[in-house]
C-alpha cells in the first residue's frame, strides 16, 4: 500500500480528479478526510462523537482526532492499493503526524490553480441536498437549471461556497496548507501538474507523476 497527497487551494479539483481516478482504476482509492470526518459524526463511532461535540461548539476538530481517522483508514487498506490522501495533511503539524504514523507516501501532487480561478469556480458551485450531487452552473450545469438530475430536490450553495467564506478559505490555504508544498518538495516528494486543462487532462496528468 502506497500513498499519494493531493496537494492545492480549496476548488483545485482535488475532490473530483481522485474520485475520477478511483472510479476507474481499481487500484486506487480515494480518501477524503472531510467524507471521513462526516461518515464518523453520521455512524456514531467514537471519534466520530467525539468530533462532534467540536463542530457543534464551532472549534475546529483536534489535528490528532482527524488522524486517528485516517491512521484506521491505512491500518485496513492492504494490498497493491494507492490511496489518493485528500484534505490531509492540511498542515504542517499533521504532515508530522502522518509521517510518524510510519505511512508510506509515496508522492505528494499539487493541482496548481491560480486564487482568481479558484474563487469563480467555488463561486459557481451547486449541491443537492438530498443526494449530495455536486454541480457547476458553467462547468457541470444540471439538466435542469437549479434541479438534481439525480432526485429532483432544489440545489443549494453551501455555507463554504459563499463568496466571503471562499476569500477567508484561501487565506487560511496560504497560511496553512501552502507551506506543505515547501515541506514535499524538500523530501523529494512534490510532483506539480497544471489545474487549467479541464478535469481529463488533469487526471492523466496526474496519473503519470504520482
Amino acid at each position: 500500500m502506497n500513498i499519494v497527497i493531493l496537494l492545492g487551494a480549496p476548488g483545485s479539483g482535488k475532490g473530483t480528479v481522485a474520485g475520477k481516478l478511483a472510479s476507474e482504476n481499481a487500484n486506487l482509492k480515494h480518501v477524503s478526510s472531510g467524507d471521513l470526518l462526516r461518515g464518523a459524526v453520521a455512524k456514531g463511532t467514537e471519534a466520530g462523537k467525539q468530533a462532534k461535540e467540536f463542530m457543534e461548539a464551532g472549534k475546529l476538530v483536534p489535528d490528532s482526532l482527524i488522524a486517528t481517522m485516517i491512521k484506521d483508514v491505512v491500518a485496513e487498506t492492504t494490498g497493491d492499493v494507492t490511496m489518493l490522501l485528500d484534505g490531509f495533511p492540511r498542515n504542517l503539524a499533521q504532515a508530522e503526524i502522518l509521517a510518524e504514523m510510519g505511512a508510506p507516501v509515496k508522492s505528494a501532487v499539487l493541482i496548481d490553480v491560480p486564487d482568481d480561478i479558484i474563487q469563480d469556480r467555488i463561486a459557481g458551485r451547486r449541491t443537492c441536498p438530498k443526494c449530495k450531487a455536486g454541480y457547476h452552473v458553467k462547468n457541470l450545469p444540471p439538466k435542469v437549471e437549479g434541479i438534481c438530475d439525480v432526485c429532483g430536490e432544489k440545489l443549494v450553495i453551501r455555507k463554504d461556497d459563499n463568496p466571503d467564506t471562499v476569500k477567508d478559505r484561501l487565506v487560511v490555504y496560504h497560511q496553512q496548507t501552502e507551506p506543505l508544498i515547501a515541506y514535499y518538495k524538500g523530501k523529494g516528494l512534490l510532483k506539480t501538474v497544471d489545474g487549467m486543462t479541464g478535469v481529463d487532462n488533469v487526471a492523466a496528468d496526474f496519473l503519470k507523476v504520482m
